[in-house]
């Protein structure tokens, strides 16, 4: 939930059109995309798994943005200007998860490798 609020905020410090005031709109939003990810966004992937097909995948992008603008539209304090706002501000997000998966490991700790050569 610290790298989806993280990446919210990144989102509403670096696309134009995300805004999001309050701590506790970071909170429940990120709460909430946690919640549409895991529950809506699979039902919409099956249901556009044909065109997804079709455009090579690209037509993923549009479901993100779509799984972005809908938990915006449930919060008062979060407003997405349009298509093109909530795609950057999906990739945001999805740009600060990937990164941040990089250096947590699978039970949620920091994994630090160490090599030894002898």
């Amino acid at each position: 939930m610290l790298i989806a609020m993280f990446g919210l905020f990144m989102a509403s410090k670096l696309i134009p059109g995300v805004s999001i005031q309050g701590t506790g709109t970071f909170i429940l939003a990120a709460l909430l995309l946690g919640i549409v990810n895991a529950l809506v966004r699979p039902i919409a992937l099956i249901l556009t798994l044909p065109l997804t097909v079709v455009t090579f995948g690209l037509f993923l992008f549009v479901i993100n943005a779509g799984m972005f603008g809908l938990v915006a539209a449930f919060l008062d304090n979060f407003s997405v200007s349009g298509f093109w706002a909530a795609v950057f501000g999906a990739i945001v997000v999805s740009i600060c998860s990937t990164v941040a998966s990089w250096f947590i490991g699978p039970d949620g700790r920091y994994e630090v490798f160490v090599v030894r050569r002898h």
